[in-house]
């Protein structure tokens, strides 16, 4: 793989990978469009490992504050954990992260092992391109009313975020919209969906290492090339749709993912 390559993957990787319009679809379509062959494995964990360090940074504060509840409540209990300013709240926030890593587990398990199959497929690409940009374009339409972060709710959006194993359906569009419907506002929404990608993303990235072949002999030099380029379109990516959540503007992606759906099923018509 040249720096070119690895340069262009980073890059439609964190750009996708937070923009709700499928980053395993994009790379479905770009890797048929070009020719490419898939990436080897080191480089694929290298990128979904830079694109989850822009979560790291971006939500840092949470992070860091959820931790340090956590670290209270396990050292010196539960009174010291009440008497920190929001240390339950943390404590709560981390469970319900736990518990939508359940059904996203669960059902990632299972789809993993038609991911051949899966991610063969421009026409499925594109009909779940296409459903993804249906479930986004109805969000204009969602209004808080809902219990918040109830066990519920969070399964529900733990199970969207297990459907977005599917190359065509977007993750932070799933899950998002997900809480959208359910609810939640739109900072909520927002917060809760990168929050359990974490989790996600690392299990994936170990589920990948297990099942590893011998590796490759990819460049060291090119692997940092495409999780840096990943980092760094990944935070401005993440940047640009809290923004656009924040402000009610989700459904704005629908069009796109639609235009690229019936694209993914234009080529595969013409191959």
């Amino acid at each position: 793989m040249t720096f070119t390559q690895a340069t262009i993957l980073g890059a439609i990787q964190g750009l996708t990978e937070f923009l709700p319009v499928s980053s395993s679809g994009h790379l479905v379509i770009f890797q048929n469009l070009f020719g490419m062959k898939t990436p080897e494995l080191i480089f694929d964990i290298s990128v979904h490992l830079g694109t989850l360090a822009a979560v790291f940074v971006f939500f840092s504060k949470d992070i860091l504050s959820i931790i340090r509840s956590l670290l209270i409540f396990a050292f010196r209990g539960k009174k010291a954990a009440e008497a920190r300013p929001k240390a339950m709240d943390d404590i709560r926030l981390a469970l319900m992260i736990i518990a939508a890593s359940v059904p996203t587990g669960v059902l990632g398990l299972i789809l993993e092992k038609k991911a051949d199959v899966l991610f063969a497929s421009l026409i499925l690409v594109g009909f779940m391109l296409i459903a993804t940009g249906a479930w986004m374009w109805f969000t204009k339409k969602a209004r808080e009313h809902g219990p918040g972060l109830s066990l519920k709710n969070v399964l529900l959006i733990g199970l969207a975020q297990g459907i977005a194993v599917i190359p065509g359906i977007s993750r932070s569009g799933s899950t998002i919209a997900a809480g959208l419907y359910l609810g939640l506002d739109r900072e909520s929404a927002t917060r809760f969906s990168f929050l359990i990608s974490i989790p996600a993303i690392l299990g994936a990235a170990l589920l990948s290492v297990l099942h590893a072949p011998p590796p490759g002999t990819a460049n060291t030099a090119v692997i940092i090339t495409g999780a840096v380029t990943a980092f760094i379109t990944g935070y401005a990516a993440l940047n640009m749709l809290v923004y656009m959540v924040k402000r009610g503007k989700l459904f704005l992606f629908s069009p796109y993912c639609c235009l690229a759906g019936a694209t993914a099923l234009v080529m595969a018509w013409l191959s």
